[in-house]
């Protein structure tokens, strides 16, 4: 029997680049997939600069770039300014305009999920006024935004700042007029759509925030919380805010502020209500408040200064409205011309005679483990007022 050899079998030399040749064709697809979202990443931010313009928020770049293939979308923004116009009620009164400008802005976005874009801002950032110089500088070690729901109306928006600080200029001086550790910023639609009276929810949180130069009680450092309500807005379509406000007073809705909490050392204060708008555009309502450590705030309102320096009118006003400086200043005359020496007792115990005012109008409780005080904080046509003191003034939000 003689041996037979079988030759091997050849395989077909095609199967080898099949994988290669999907690979490159895959490749291929997604380069033009990449390329394609890039476009149209341009595509969506002039849509949205151009709905932004409506609202009266003019962005800009002086060149802008489109990087990241092959799995995200960087669009770079150098030389970015934001245009500001009737954004408050003060500006759409006088056609005002504030400008702020910043070095470069950088939103990035995955090729997968193009509707969440994560943006971080390069400090510092100046602002001005319309053909005015820089009247503010902003600085920061970090800052950051993310915005969900784009191309159509963002369904939720954070910002967060690190180590945040705003500088007055004057001339080459700079001056600080508000410092905070850690600022977030998060709003988002809790009810109905953005086009079908949507109600919005908006949490701010601070970390060591102080503003020089408003109010002795805001220049020293302080931990804040405040979480709000807004409802009343007939749909979110572009406008400015002033419009968007005045809808909101038209339809009788309200800012409720569902919980808030400040601490400034041993001073901590909650409150919770809701607040409305007037006719003319100024806040009325009533928050019901707990101050724990409301001793610490009377010497802060600056009443015993205020009487010794004789007490000008427009101060008198901010804190007991409707008293007269002479009728202040006869009285204590008067008492030191009875008694020496009275007038100055009174000042020195004004403080006292406050709080124990304000004691008399609230009712004991417990916050937080200590003694507090709960009573109304009142706003009335813009005035803010602790039990019968005037502490402040918002201006018409249209």
């Amino acid at each position: 029997m003689s041996d037979m050899t079988l030759a091997p079998r050849r395989r077909p030399l095609w199967r080898l680049f099949i994988m290669p040749v999907l690979l490159l064709i895959a490749a291929a697809a997604w380069s033009v997939f990449w390329f394609y979202a890039a476009s149209q990443a341009e595509v969506t931010a002039d849509a949205w600069r151009a709905r932004e313009a409506k609202s009266g928020r003019v962005y800009d770049c002086a060149k802008r770039s489109v990087a990241g293939f092959p799995f995200r979308l960087e669009v770079r923004c150098d030389g970015a300014s934001v245009s500001l116009q009737s954004q408050t009620a003060e500006q759409a009164a006088t056609q005002a305009a504030i400008t702020a400008k910043l070095g470069e802005i950088l939103v990035v976005a995955q090729v997968y999920d193009p509707k969440l874009l994560i943006a971080e801002f390069t400090a510092p950032a100046t602002i001005s006024e319309r053909g005015q110089p820089p009247s503010m500088v902003v600085n920061w070690s970090k800052a950051r935004s993310s915005v969900a729901g784009l191309p159509a109306v963002p369904q939720r928006i954070s910002l967060v700042f690190d180590d945040a600080s705003i500088d007055r200029i004057n001339g080459p001086v700079q001056a600080p007029l508000a410092r905070a550790k850690h600022i977030e910023l998060h709003g988002r639609f809790v009810e109905g759509s953005p086009v079908d009276h949507p109600v919005i929810e908006t949490v701010l949180q601070i970390a060591a925030g102080s503003v020089q130069g408003l109010h002795p009680l805001l220049a020293e450092p302080f931990d804040a919380e405040v979480r709000t309500m807004l409802s009343g807005l007939k749909d979110f379509s572009p406008k400015p805010w002033p419009v968007r406000f005045r809808e909101i007073q038209a339809a009788g809705g309200h800012v409720e502020i569902v919980q808030s909490r400040v601490q400034q050392g041993d001073l901590i204060a909650v409150a919770a209500g809701p607040l409305g708008l007037g006719a003319d555009g100024r806040l009325d309502g009533e928050l019901q408040m707990t101050v724990a450590g409301i001793e610490k705030v009377i010497p802060a309102l600056g009443i015993e200064k205020m009487l010794d320096e004789g007490v000008p009118q427009a101060t008198l006003d901010r804190v007991a409205p409707g008293v007269k400086t002479q009728d202040v200043n006869n009285l204590l005359g008067a008492l030191d011309r009875a008694i020496p020496g009275l007038g100055k007792v009174v000042k020195q115990n004004a403080n006292v005679g406050v709080a124990a005012g304000i004691n008399a109008l609230g009712k004991e409780t417990v916050l937080e483990g200590k003694k507090a005080r709960a009573f109304p904080l009142r706003f009335v046509d813009g005035a803010v007022f602790l039990g019968p003191l005037k502490v402040g003034q918002i201006p018409p939000l249209f």
